[in-house]
């Protein structure tokens, strides 16, 4: 039987296309949503992947989903933790919520979910946790202290968390996606998507298709001595 992964955020961008390679190559895979709904019946009648609603900043909500899906097709053995959000401001302008919902949502999540499939795989001793990180959790943006400070949070995570899960053949890798075609860059005003390019050196934007090779690698049964680890995939903006 092929492993089961899930990843969140996982039916459009970044996680949808790590969702379909991740079936491509034979894995079974489900994902997850929230508030968008229209989008994910589209990613559902094309790709057959089942998608679940839920809200990764609820920790009792990921508890629930996590044994809904365990119920409906076996226990999570690879979780990708993609699912993210942007509220930009300059930190002199950024209110509370703001920042709390980045932080809940991006840095939460990642808590939430790994929380509610580690034990299981710890039990079965074997696990792949993927986070998506970004570019700009190594170099800093302008107006992201809070997306900032959470996708670096969850670099720091994922090194703790390899250590905690080497016994148990569990490993924790981020990639840091450059930026990439998705909506979330869609939203940008074009000025702004032309200075993003021009600190390219590459000239473009990523592929969502790119960056879920990344994580097609890091997931396999045969990367099992990667751990801890950052894959940046971002054209060479930014080499750490």
């Amino acid at each position: 039987m092929s492993r089961i992964a899930f990843i969140t955020g996982g039916v459009s961008g970044i996680g949808a296309a790590t969702a379909k390679l991740l079936k491509a190559s034979g894995y079974t895979v489900a994902v997850n949503f929230f508030g968008n709904d229209e989008e994910a019946r589209r990613f559902i009648a094309e790709t057959g992947i089942p998608a679940y609603d839920w809200n990764v900043a609820d920790f009792a909500a990921c508890q629930e989903g996590v044994a809904k899906v365990a119920a409906d097709i076996g226990p999570i053995e690879i979780l990708v933790n993609n699912a993210g959000i942007t509220q930009d401001s300059t930190l002199h302008k950024m209110t509370e919520a703001q920042w709390r919902n980045v932080i809940d949502v991006d840095l939460g999540g990642c808590f939430n979910m790994s929380r509610a499939v580690i034990e299981g795989m710890r039990e079965r001793r074997f696990g792949r946790i993927v986070n998506v990180s970004s570019v700009n959790a190594l170099s800093g943006q302008f107006g992201q202290t809070n997306y900032a400070a959470a996708k670096a949070g969850m670099i720091g995570f994922t090194k703790a968390l390899a250590l905690e899960g080497a016994t148990r053949n569990i490993t924790a890798n981020a990639v840091a996606p450059g930026y990439t075609d998705t909506g979330m860059v869609a939203a940008v005003p074009g000025d702004a998507v032309k200075a993003v390019l021009a600190a390219v050196p590459m000239g473009r934007l990523g592929t969502p298709d790119e960056i879920a090779r990344g994580v097609l690698f890091l997931v396999a049964d045969e990367s099992g001595f990667i751990s801890g680890e950052t894959l940046s995939i971002n054209g060479a903006k930014y080499m750490a």
